[in-house]
C-alpha cells in the first residue's frame, strides 16, 4: 500500500492542478519565512523554498509522500515574490510589460521512504505580457486577485489576460508543472492517471511536459 500523498501548499492553483493527476492527496500546509537570502540566486531561492515547505511537513508527517513547490517570477535578475499592496501590485505589472520575464517554479518531493529522502526540480519559463493599460492593471488590481501572486498576475485569469506568449509551460507558470511533477512521481512509483494531460490541454489550451 502506498503512503498517502501529501500538498504541502495553501494554494487553491495548485490544488486544482494536482487532481489532473488523479491521484488522492490531503493537504498540509508549510508555514516558512520566504525571505530572499542577500545575494541568493533566483534559482538557488526557489528551490530552497520548495524543498524547505516539503521536508517541514514530511518531518511534521512523519509518514506519507510530500509535494511542495515555489514559484517566483524573475526580471532582469531581479525576483517579484507577492506584492506587499495594491501599490506593490501596480508597480510590478508596470514593470512586467516592458521586457520578457522569467517564472521558476521548484518542485519538491520528499518522503522519510524514498531514497533519496527528498527529490526536486526546477522548471523555468519565458513570458511576454501584452500591452494592457495602466486603466486595466488598475481595475485588475480592484478585483483583489493580483495580491497573492508572485508577479501581482495569473495567466490564467479570465478577463484581465495578461500574458501575450510564452515558452515553457502553463501550468508551471500557473504554479505547479505537471509534467514535472508526473515524472517524479513516476519515478517513486505513483503513477498519475494516463488521462492527465488531457485535462491539463483543456485548462490551457497547451499541455507541454517539457522538464
Amino acid at each position: 500500500m502506498k503512503p498517502p500523498l501529501i500538498l504541502a501548499s495553501a494554494s487553491p492553483r495548485r490544488r486544482q492542478l494536482l487532481q489532473y493527476l488523479g491521484l488522492p492527496f490531503r493537504v498540509h500546509i508549510a508555514d516558512i519565512d520566504e525571505s530572499a537570502w542577500p545575494a541568493e540566486a533566483p534559482a538557488a531561492h526557489v528551490r530552497r523554498l520548495a524543498e524547505t515547505k516539503a521536508r517541514t511537513v514530511a518531518d511534521r508527517a512523519q509518514q506519507g509522500i510530500v509535494l511542495a513547490a515555489d514559484t517566483i517570477v524573475v526580471l532582469q535578475g531581479r525576483i517579484l515574490g507577492k506584492p506587499k499592496d495594491a501599490a506593490d501590485a501596480r508597480c510590478m505589472l508596470q514593470s512586467l510589460r516592458t521586457a520578457p520575464h522569467q517564472v521558476l517554479t521548484a518542485v519538491a518531493v520528499a518522503s522519510p521512504s524514498l531514497h533519496p529522502r527528498l527529490l526536486c526540480h526546477v522548471h523555468s519559463s519565458r513570458v511576454f505580457m501584452r500591452p494592457y493599460t495602466d486603466a486595466e492593471i488598475d481595475a485588475y488590481i480592484a478585483s483583489g486577485d493580483p495580491l497573492d501572486k508572485a508577479g501581482a498576475y495569473a495567466i490564467q485569469h479570465p478577463d484581465f489576460r495578461p500574458v501575450a506568449r510564452f515558452e515553457g509551460c502553463f501550468a508551471s507558470i500557473m504554479g505547479l508543472p505537471l509534467g514535472v511533477v508526473a515524472d517524479i512521481f513516476s519515478q517513486i512509483d505513483l503513477i498519475p492517471q494516463p488521462t492527465w494531460p488531457q485535462h491539463c490541454q483543456q485548462l490551457s489550451g497547451h499541455c507541454c511536459r517539457q522538464a
